[in-house]
């Protein structure tokens, strides 16, 4: 892949559209990318990424941060666009973030969505290839073969982290490699063999349990049992050795013993039959003779009570022949009574409605009465003309109410709506007044908010700027003592490598071996090797006394970043601040937000006049037309209540007529009503009255006929023969009684069993009852006894095939759960088998660390002058560590393999740049070999002297050969005079700017 040019527009500090010309810089293959602290050098490398995959690199996607330039005119859009050629092809990406912009239409701002384009180049035109965020990042991702994480290690290499890679342990080095080298694969197949463990472990544990509740469900089935008690189930728990054979033995026991207790109990339930049945026909037989005794005790003394009885029969039989003879005249005596009684009732109704008559027809005939009645009843017809007019009447009465009502009601309205047009310009005068009011303090404080934002963004630089003073002379006394320190350093550590050199004789002689040459003279003897003076100072004090200056060092030029920024904020803060001073400000932004407030608060009630007003607009149309509807309808009213007057005094004369002495026509009928029925009443009591007396005669003569036929002499004495049905049914069911106990007992006398029952002595069934009983007793007890040991063999039975079943399913289980332990203990570096305790995952990354410590070490040897070399160690981890991911050096001047973390400030430079440089190369043959054209270096430079800058720019130059190029990012001021193509970035208060630099021209 390589980069041919960047356009940025209001992107991080970059307020207008900047263009980068990678082609012109990579023509020398190595260019420099600087400018101040803060300017925006990494910015660049995040519109790369940006551009490719949508987002800046992780360590800088910080939550609530966005990608648009502060300074930037709020109508231009962020955008990056990058053209790159990636697998032959040639294309083009634009991206734009969601952000907001300002409203076409009013005030405000409007959110526009993310958007992105993808075009390539066919060498005539641009055509353009998909618009999808998802697409693009597809079609990125196949071209390059990485993922962002892989592009961010690979392609802008963070040198700042291999250092930390060198000196890490083995868990921080196995977390990087991860993210590259994406082994997630083989971590999971390590949690896979592990969940596959865990569940076959729980597989076999719930089949032990299941085992072992079965064996608990045959101790239960046992029962109480000496063999069991002498050898009872042994204490197992899930997974113990020999639960199979255990839990069978002692169920084979169990089944043995349950046995043995049904045979003894089917010879105790035979011979309790036996007994039982016996117990029964004793039982039969004694109460068989006990009820033929009973039976001829009572046949004896029924009969003496038949005897006692005799004379009773001979009445009973005397009255119920009388009886049944009066029953013959009893229907005719019925009808008289019958008659009696209606002729009394007659009677009396014809006096009491004689007595509601008045005295002229006290003594009146019914034909009398009938004419009467007819003469009423015509009157009563005559009134119904004159019930209509009285209702016409009262309807007219309630109609003048109604109108007098609603005449009333309108008159107040009327009223009402005269007072309130009274005042109709007066207040529409005063609502008028409330709008321009509000209208003018809504117009004030759009004044002064506008007058007010710029105060309070004065006020806080204003603050800013006192705040930065004090940080300034914090600044400044601190950078002032960080110079002291480093210079003090320098000169100490000077001062340690001048007495260094003068006894280096000492320290080279150290190293002299017998009959081996000399590295200085070459010559095998060695006389008179020197010995080292007192004080002399060896490598390692030097080595400590520069480690002091450049940790002074690094101090002072923090210091001194930070001095800058302070100064530089100052500045800014000042100039967006004036001349005022702070207090001034304060007091001018209290003013103008207090009389903001009050002229906002007073514009609000500005929609609810103009609200207000218009109601009342509406109200006074409204109230004017109603006045006049209302002087139309009390018109009409007028004209309606003359009308009704005139029909009711017509109505009323005719109605004076009709109803005589009665207050209402309707009082009128009620009186003709009550005649008539009184009148009608009398003639019906008088026809009922003489009907009744005519039927008393006649049934008189029935019932004097009826007694003489029936043999009686009068009709009194027929009267008292006459008994009720039921004292005659009573009587007959008597006689019954006795003739049916005179033919039992006579069959009873003819019984020759129970006459040979009596003769013998008495029967004693209660006695032999309860042997039965208690022989019953016995037989259930023995049955209970056999049904259980026979329910008892049968369930152990069924629950030792069920425990056999379960045991025998359990074998493969194990073994399964054996297979896939050995596996997941294997995989996880917890096996014996794994003597180096490396999990999957540590193996496949050791792999290619092992390729990452080759490739660096080619270019390792180069820039250290060939005496550091990488490699890998597989060495066991202590503790609890990692093994597998060693990481040492192997320094060719003493022969010796040491840890990274020893190396010098400027050794771990280039040693994590050549780790670096060798990790892209490895993981850039895992992503398909994809090439990469263009590579980032973020600094580090800082750290090396002359000799070793010029090694690492030799090896870096090295890499133009395989038509690389290389960008440095630094801001080691030697490189600008090393490095001829430049990318300079330059921070201004307006946003930064890109000037492109090389050899010839400076733009």
């Amino acid at each position: 892949m390589r980069l041919h040019k960047l356009r940025i527009t209001a992107f991080g500090p970059f307020a207008a559209s900047q263009e980068v010309d990678f082609d012109a810089l990579s023509g020398a293959g190595i260019f420099l990318l600087h400018g101040p602290t803060g300017a925006g050098k990494t910015s660049v490398l995040d519109a790369v990424c940006y551009a490719l995959y949508g987002a800046v690199p992780g360590a800088r996607q910080a939550p609530g941060t966005t990608l648009r330039s502060d300074h930037a005119d709020p109508g231009t859009p962020t955008e990056v666009t990058l053209e790159f050629t990636a697998g032959g092809r040639r294309l083009e990406i634009t991206r734009r973030p969601e952000q907001d912009r300002p409203k076409k239409r009013g005030t405000g701002t409007t959110r526009d969505k993310a958007q992105s384009l993808l075009r390539e180049y066919d060498g005539r035109e641009w055509t353009g290839l998909s618009r999808s965020h998802q697409e693009i990042g597809e079609e990125v991702e196949q071209l390059l073969g990485m993922s962002r994480e892989q592009f961010c290690q690979v392609v802008l290499l963070p040198q700042g982290e291999f250092a930390k890679f060198l000196r890490a342990d083995e868990n921080a080095r196995g977390r990087l490699l991860g993210r590259l080298f994406d082994t997630r694969r083989f971590a999971a197949v390590e949690t896979l063999l592990a969940e596959r463990r865990r569940a076959a472990e729980a597989r076999v544990r719930a089949g032990d349990e299941k085992v072992l509740g079965t064996a608990q469900r045959i101790a239960q089935a046992a029962g109480d049992c000496a063999d069991l008690r002498a050898r009872p189930l042994p204490a197992l728990q899930p997974g113990d050795p020999g639960l199979a054979e255990a839990v069978r033995t002692w169920a084979a026991v169990a089944r043995c013993s349950a046995r043995e207790r049904l045979a003894v109990a089917e010879y105790a339930l035979a011979a309790a039959e036996g007994r039982h049945a016996a117990a029964r026909r004793a039982a039969e037989q004694a109460r068989e003779l006990d009820r033929l005794q009973a039976r001829h005790a009572e046949t004896a003394r029924r009969a003496a009570l038949l005897e006692q009885a005799a004379p009773e029969r001979q009445r009973v039989r005397g009255l119920l022949d009388r009886a049944d003879r009066a029953a013959l005249v009893a229907p005719a005596l019925d009808l008289r009574e019958a008659a009696s009684a209606a002729c009394r009732a007659a009677a009396g109704a014809e006096a009491a409605a004689r007595a509601e008559l008045p005295a002229s027809l006290a003594g009146a005939g019914a034909e009398q009465l009938a004419a009467v009645e007819q003469r009423l009843r015509g009157d009563l017809g005559a009134l119904g003309a004159a019930r209509r007019a009285e209702q016409r009447c009262a309807e007219t009465a309630r109609e003048r109410a109604v109108l007098e009502r609603e005449a009333r009601s309108a008159e107040e309205q009327l009223r009402e709506s005269a007072e309130w047009l009274d005042r109709w310009e007066e207040t529409r005068t005063a609502l008028a007044a409330r709008v321009d009011a509000a209208q003018q303090a809504a117009t004030l404080a759009e004044q002064l908010a506008g007058r007010l934002e710029p105060a309070r963004l004065h006020l806080n630089a204003a603050r800013r700027r006192d705040a930065l003073d004090e940080d300034a002379r914090r600044t400044e006394a601190g950078l002032l003592t960080a110079r002291e320190e480093s210079a003090a350093a320098r000169e100490g550590w000077l001062e340690l490598k001048e007495a260094r050199l003068r006894g280096i004789a000492a320290e080279l002689a150290a190293a002299l071996v017998a009959g081996e040459p000399c590295t200085v003279c070459g010559s095998a003897e060695h006389p008179a090797p020197a010995r080292p003076a007192p004080g002399h100072v060896d490598r390692a004090a030097e080595d400590a006394a520069h480690a002091r200056y450049e940790q002074a060092e690094e101090r002072r030029a923090a210091l001194e970043r930070e001095r800058a920024a302070v100064l530089q904020a100052r500045a800014e803060a000042a100039a967006a601040a004036g001349d005022a001073t702070t207090a001034e400000l304060l007091a001018l932004t209290q003013d103008l937000g207090s009389r903001h407030a009050a002229a906002h608060a007073a514009a609000a009630g500005l929609h609810a006049a103009r609200e207000q007003l218009d109601r009342a607009d509406r109200e006074h149309a409204a109230r004017a037309a109603e006045r006049l509807e209302a002087e139309r309808r009390a018109a009409a009213r007028a004209s309606r209540r003359d009308t009704l007057d005139r029909e009711h005094a017509t109505l009323e004369a005719e109605l004076a007529l009709v109803r005589g002495d009665a207050p209402t026509v309707a009082a009128r009928a009620e009186l003709l009503e009550d005649r008539v029925r009184m009148v009608t009443a009398a003639a019906a009591a008088l026809r009922r009255s003489e009907a009744a007396a005519a039927r008393l005669k006649e049934a008189d003569g029935q019932l004097a006929d009826a007694a003489f036929k029936a043999g009686f002499d009068t009709v009194a004495e027929a009267a008292a023969a006459v008994l009720p049905g039921h004292e005659r049914t009573a009587l007959r069911h008597r006689l019954d009684a006795w003739q049916a106990e005179e033919a039992t007992l006579a069959d009873r006398r003819a019984e020759s069993d129970t006459a040979a029952a009596a003769a013998l002595p008495p029967a004693d069934p209660a006695g032999a009852e309860a042997e039965a009983e208690r022989a019953a007793a016995r037989l259930r007890t023995a049955a209970s006894a056999c049904d259980a040991a026979r329910v008892r063999c049968a369930e152990l039975d069924r629950l030792s095939r069920q425990a056999d079943l379960e045991l025998r399913a359990l074998g493969p289980l194990r073994q399964a759960y054996e297979r896939v332990a050995r596996l997941a203990g294997l995989t996880a570096g917890t096996s014996a088998d794994n003597e180096r305790k490396m999990r999957l995952e540590a193996y496949v990354l050791a792999a290619r660390l092992e390729q990452v410590a080759a490739a660096a070490s080619v270019r390792l040897l180069r820039m250290s002058g060939g005496r550091y070399t990488l490699v890998h160690s597989d060495a066991k981890a202590s503790g609890r560590g990692r093994s597998g991911l060693g990481l040492h050096v192997v320094d060719a001047w003493t022969g010796r393999e040491r840890d990274t973390a020893t190396l010098s400030g400027g050794e771990t430079f280039f040693a994590s740049l050549a780790l670096a440089l060798g990790l892209a190369d490895v993981v850039t043959d895992e992503a398909g070999g994809v090439r990469l054209d263009t590579l980032f270096i973020d600094e580090g430079f800082g750290s090396l002297d002359d000799q070793a800058l010029d090694e690492v720019l030799d090896v870096l130059d090295s890499l133009r050969e395989r038509d690389r190029s290389v960008g440095i990012v630094s801001h080691v001021a030697d490189l600008r005079t090393r490095v001829q193509a430049q990318l300079e970035i330059v921070k201004q208060r307006g946003g930064s700017v890109v000037r492109h630099h090389t050899a010839a021209v400076r733009d």
